[in-house]
């Protein structure tokens, strides 16, 4: 995992251009040379992109949401427009100039490899032009995102990861190394296992389970041979989507789906167990917090997860994030500003 911890500033061939090649009017742009200056944090992964545009004192201005941007899931043209996409309408919501933004920082999913977040970065600064840009990783938003001391943050979303730190500053992770080497537990993880589940079904009797029936509705498959195709032309879009259908499946008493949740949860906490050996934080208190879609959507799954941390980290104490991982990102961000 690998944080750019030197910035460098592209110089524009026009300093007053903005993220969609409009300039700013000169009257305006002279006014902001005097205002307050304005940060962007991004926080993305391989369903959606967070942005939150923050001021100099730490106050959220406006907040957006734009398309998946993990680039080893939609590539780093799909990764960058989703980018834009809610850079931009944070500003357009805002009614600032894009002068008046002076840095950046993306916490994207995919960009622990040293190549992808370089060239991530050098995406972002040919897209934002004069602008300070940081690209970390999403796990390194949630160390920041819940404070200071000895913690453990699981990220349960599209992929599943755990990180880390201990009483003297030490960091480590699990996970996170996408749905070929891991994401156990995950909403993709759990939307692969139920198409399995109901499809070997099908093959035995010739009927569909209910939520087989779920499955194929909700991705609008006539038959299963219809998904097979629509599975193996975009797995990243039909097998994340199949979360909240294991969910319902479960509320109404499928033993089925409730058995793939239970053992979504265990995967889940066995990650928060590995890093608590990593760390070594078995006979120590730490925070331990959870974030990512999965969460807060059904109180079934999320009481089953809880069941299975507790056992996995017993002297753990349950908190939630002080930040949201967008808004850490923009606390970042206001690092790499220079003084006023």
């Amino acid at each position: 995992m690998r944080q750019e911890s030197n910035p460098r500033v592209v110089t524009p061939r026009n300093v007053f251009s903005t993220a969609s090649g409009i300039a700013a009017p000169k009257s305006r742009r002279l006014a902001y040379a005097f205002s307050m200056r304005y940060v962007l944090g991004l926080d993305g992964g391989g369903t959606k992109t967070d942005c939150v545009l923050m001021d100099e004192s730490r106050h959220v201005v406006a907040s957006s949401r734009g398309g998946p941007s993990n680039p080893m899931r939609v590539g780093f043209g799909g990764a960058l427009a989703a980018v834009c996409e809610a850079a931009r309408t944070a500003i357009v919501s805002a009614k600032i100039s894009n002068d008046a933004v002076g840095s950046l920082c993306a916490g994207l999913a995919g960009t622990g490899y040293p190549e992808s977040g370089r060239k991530m970065r050098m995406l972002l600064e040919e897209e934002f032009p004069g602008k300070l840009i940081r690209v970390c990783t999403d796990m390194d938003l949630t160390l920041q995102a819940i404070g200071d001391g000895a913690a453990i943050v699981l990220i349960a979303g599209t992929g599943s990861a755990a990180v880390g730190r201990d009483a003297r500053g030490n960091t480590a992770r699990v996970g996170g190394h996408g749905y070929l080497l891991g994401d156990q537990g995950s909403a993709y993880h759990v939307g692969q296992r139920a198409v399995l589940a109901a499809l070997r079904h099908f093959e035995r009797t010739g009927e569909d389970t209910p939520m087989g029936q779920r499955i194929l509705s909700e991705i609008g498959a006539p038959t299963w041979a219809d998904l097979q195709s629509r599975v193996y032309a975009a797995p990243d879009d039909v097998f994340p989507r199949l979360f909240g259908v294991v969910l319902h499946a479960a509320e109404a008493g499928d033993p089925a789906a409730q058995t793939l949740l239970d053992d979504c949860a265990a995967a889940l906490a066995e990650l928060v167990s590995d890093l608590t050996q990593r760390l070594q934080l078995q006979s120590e208190k730490f925070q331990l917090a959870s974030t990512g879609g999965m969460l807060g959507a059904s109180a079934y799954f999320d009481e089953r997860l809880e069941l299975h941390l507790r056992k996995a980290a017993p002297l753990a104490e349950f908190s939630a994030l002080r930040l949201t991982p967008a808004e850490a990102a923009a606390h970042l961000a206001l690092q790499l500003l220079p003084p006023a």
